[in-house]
């Protein structure tokens, strides 16, 4: 009998690390798919639309990255869904799913709050502005295609989670520590968004997602607090000119 069991946990965590690296592929694919499909399909767009390249250049980075995302997403999903016990990583109980659901939304202010501070960081120590080019560049795109907002709040979180905190984070926590874990999966999600000058602000937030899983055995909680940080921040970012011509409003009242 224990040899069967012992058979079987193998059996089970070849199937992982074969789920874990096709959900990876996949993502890696649609991040470098831009490279050969974008113009193609920009084309398409301005020859279906008669618009100008100017004109059509930020529909077609809105809807593709839409496409590309939610296509990722659910390949993602069937991988994962065939492997029944993909996402047992630890032992034990998990959290309940109302302390789930307050763990994922105290952890969105984690994240507020520790980009903050990393934001300090930056400034004192090495002179960096405020600002992120890569979110600038997004919101950019989904002004210009708002259906980019769902890959941006949605499918993006989800996705990202699926792969720096269940496939990275969740691989290296069952054969190092939390800690090896966390960094080094908080430092590649960093490094996939193209933000150098930004990079402490981005490691920060993959280390308190990584937290979050860690600590309710849940990937939903990580997935809720990166949801509601990227919403919060397209919200701010879309309705920037508004909110400012309020506060200068309410500046001239008091």
């Amino acid at each position: 009998m224990e040899r069967i069991l012992t058979v079987n946990n193998s059996l089970k965590s070849v199937q992982h690390k074969k789920t874990a690296l096709y959900v990876l592929i996949v993502y890696i694919i649609m991040q470098v798919s831009g490279r050969w499909l974008l113009l193609p399909f920009h084309k398409f767009v301005m020859n279906t639309t008669g618009l100008s390249h100017e004109q059509a250049a930020p529909i077609t980075q809105g809807w593709y990255i839409a496409l590309s995302f939610a296509i990722a997403l659910i390949l993602s999903l069937i991988l994962t869904t065939r492997d029944k016990t993909f996402w047992d990583v630890y032992q034990g109980k998990k959290e309940s799913i109302p302390l789930t659901i307050m763990w994922g939304v105290l952890g969105f202010f984690l994240v507020f709050f520790g980009q903050m501070i990393g934001a300090a960081i930056e400034m004192a120590v090495f002179g960096i502005e405020g600002g992120s080019q890569n979110t600038a560049d997004i919101v950019a795109i989904a002004k210009g295609a708002p259906i980019a907002i769902l890959a941006i709040v949605v499918f993006g979180p989800i996705l990202e989670e699926f792969v720096f905190r269940r496939v990275i984070f969740g691989s290296l926590v069952q054969t190092t520590n939390f800690w090896v874990a966390a960094i080094v999966s908080a430092i590649f999600f960093a490094l996939i968004h193209f933000d150098f000058s930004h990079i402490l602000l981005y490691t920060i937030c993959g280390l308190i997602f990584a937290f979050l899983y860690h600590k309710t055995k849940r990937i939903w909680t990580s997935i809720i607090a990166h949801i509601m940080l990227n919403g919060f921040v397209t919200l701010v970012q879309l309705n920037a000119e508004p909110l400012q011509k309020f506060l200068e409003e309410l500046q001239k009242m008091q």
